[in-house]
């Protein structure tokens, strides 16, 4: 009898650890985890920066606007180079980029011509010349960012500093009572500054940027600029 029960328990015994053997195969593989992925940087704009810029500008000036309204339209082309050091700030929410920005740039921006001009309706001829030495705005800057990419649009103020010469007139008074000097004059003249502009992220702190601004100085905004520059500006925080 001991020995019929000893081979009943072994042969359970058997039978049992076939099943869990059987039922274990028959389970689904154990899924092996997924490494985690990295988190990507989204690069950020926010920050107070500082920059340098250089390019050309061309445009047109009514000289004898510097020295006297009294005197009838005249104009031509004053063109020339620009470099400068920028400065900014400003702030990223979602896409969209707010700032103000600075600047001064000294310029070689010349211009001359020879022709009727009159003075209290009194005609002549006279020969002109003008230079501008500086050109400085504050402008406030608008733009939509996409990752290392920032498209903006920019207007603000201008301040130009110029000087206009005449070295020959015929038929117009100079220098005697109630009429301008005939030499030169200079002096800062307010205006107005507008544009657009592309900027690109190469690294967290250093972007590359590249703009069209349009300037309008003087009495009556009779200096008309268009500056192409490119620049560099360097992002402190974020």
């Amino acid at each position: 009898m001991k020995e019929l029960l000893k081979a009943s328990i072994a042969a359970i015994s058997i039978l049992a650890a076939g099943s869990l053997a059987a039922s274990a195969a028959d389970l689904p593989p154990r899924m092996t985890p997924m490494p985690a992925t990295a988190m990507v940087p989204v690069y950020n704009w926010t920050g107070i920066y500082l920059g340098i810029n250089g390019g050309y500008t061309f445009g047109k000036q009514d000289p004898l606007s510097l020295i006297s309204n009294n005197y009838s339209a005249f104009e031509y082309n004053a063109n020339g180079w620009l470099v400068g050091g920028t400065f900014g700030a400003q702030i990223q929410s979602g896409h969209v980029v707010i700032g103000i920005e600075g600047d001064i740039d000294w310029t070689n921006i010349k211009g001359s011509g020879s022709g009727a001009v009159s003075f209290l309706g009194n005609p002549g001829t006279a020969t002109l010349s003008s230079s501008v030495s500086s050109i400085s705005t504050l402008r406030t800057r608008v733009g939509y960012a996409q990752d290392n990419w920032l498209l903006y649009g920019t207007a603000g103020v201008a301040a130009t500093k110029a000087s206009a010469t005449i070295s020959q007139t015929v038929g117009l008074l100079c220098n005697v009572a109630n009429t301008p000097s005939c030499t030169s004059k200079s002096g800062l003249h307010p205006g107005l500054a507008a544009g657009l502009g592309a900027e690109y992220g190469i690294t967290p702190n250093m972007s590359a940027k590249f703009e069209w601004i349009w300037i309008g100085a003087g009495a009556g905004n009779t200096l008309y600029e268009n500056m192409m520059r490119a620049g560099l500006n360097y992002r402190f925080g974020g």
